[in-house]
């Protein structure tokens, strides 16, 4: 169970300091992209890899009111 939170732990503060590598969001936070590009992301089908899954996250936290949470790290490290 310490492993899953240490994983969990790694996993937010790899997102909080992850940039949009393309387009027109590209160099913002993926936690500061609009909501609007996360939804059309998760309805086109996200990409694949580290990306994919990571948009999927933001996703999920924007979905629950959560990005700020990312925000707080990032602003601590």
């Amino acid at each position: 169970m310490e492993e899953n939170n240490i994983q969990n732990q790694q996993l937010l503060l790899e997102l909080a300091k992850a940039k949009m590598p393309f387009g027109k969001y590209k160099n913002y936070f993926l936690i500061d992209l609009p909501e609007y590009y996360i939804v059309w992301f998760k309805n086109q089908g996200f990409p694949k890899g580290k990306l994919g899954n990571q948009l999927a996250l933001v996703y999920e936290l924007k979905l629950n009111g959560l990005e700020d949470l990312v925000r707080g790290i990032r602003n601590k490290i």
